[in-house]
């Protein structure tokens, strides 16, 4: 197996699968979004330096927390599995604006991190180019580029996102958490019209789950071999689910804002 020392199969199948069920979880709930609208030339002209800033302040982070591209990638999901990719995670509690957090339902409660880096992001963008790089399109990029600097693929990142004013708790209780026992799991992948098939592309406690539960063998083992023996079958695939996944429903054009804080809508001053 040609696999790469820094990108272990474990965090290589976990993650795409991961993504494939959260792409079909997606279109399940009627979220068809093309991406129309998006372009990865988006910031040529208006912030030609985005991709690098995003990457030097992850590099940076990464000298203290090596955990923090594997935080940000999740935050990706965890964004566009919601409301799709409209940065809707990334919001605070806000009785001004009537705002419930997404941060506190189950699955992402003590769980989902890496807001920190997402401010520090934003707050070196916003030094460069202010009122032009979303907060949606920050955790796109930087979800490819956490998974490049560990070794995985690297994509070109459709970009043109705006951010949304509003959560949706109600979408965001029904996230798989990483706590659920495997019968909460498989119910809540069920009400979403999705299988056991489905569900073994999902990021349970141990990846180990995906060879050794015993309904693998006939759902997500054969996957997990197959990528085992083809590292650029699985990257070609894990890129195409990632692009896919990032343009779940995005906004474009007049529609949502550019955030001055990631965590705070600009309807009010803060």
């Amino acid at each position: 197996m040609a696999a790469s020392s820094r990108f272990s199969l474990a965090a290589r199948c976990s993650l795409l699968l991961t993504a494939a069920a959260l792409v079909l979880v997606l279109l399940s709930q009627g979220a068809h979004g093309h991406g129309a609208g998006l372009s990865s030339s988006f910031y040529d002209g208006s912030c030609p330096g985005t991709h690098d800033i995003v990457r030097r302040v992850i590099q940076d982070a990464r000298v203290v927390d090596a955990r923090i591209p594997a935080s940000l990638i999740r935050l990706h999901f965890h964004d566009c599995f919601v409301n799709g990719c409209d940065g809707s995670l990334l919001l605070d509690d806000d009785l001004q604006a009537a705002i419930m957090t997404e941060k506190n339902v189950p699955a992402n409660n003590r769980s989902a991190r890496g807001f920190n880096m997402v401010d520090d992001i934003k707050r070196s963008l916003e030094n460069a180019c202010p009122g032009i790089v979303s907060c949606a399109d920050i955790l796109v990029l930087a979800a490819e580029i956490s998974v490049e600097l560990a070794g995985g693929p690297s994509w070109t990142v459709p970009l043109g996102r705006r951010d949304g004013t509003t959560t949706n708790i109600k979408s965001a209780n029904n996230l798989p958490s990483p706590f659920d026992p495997l019968q909460t799991l498989q119910e809540k992948f069920r009400n979403l019209g999705l299988d056991d098939t489905d569900l073994g592309r999902a990021q349970l406690p141990s990846d180990q789950v995906m060879l050794s539960d015993p309904v693998a063998a006939a759902t997500t083992a054969p996957i997990v071999l197959r990528f085992s023996g083809n590292q650029q079958d699985f990257f070609r695939n894990f890129a195409a689910s990632m692009i896919k996944m990032g343009n779940i429903r995005p906004l474009t054009g007049r529609d949502g804002e550019i955030r001055k804080n990631c965590r705070r809508v600009n309807k009010k001053p803060y």
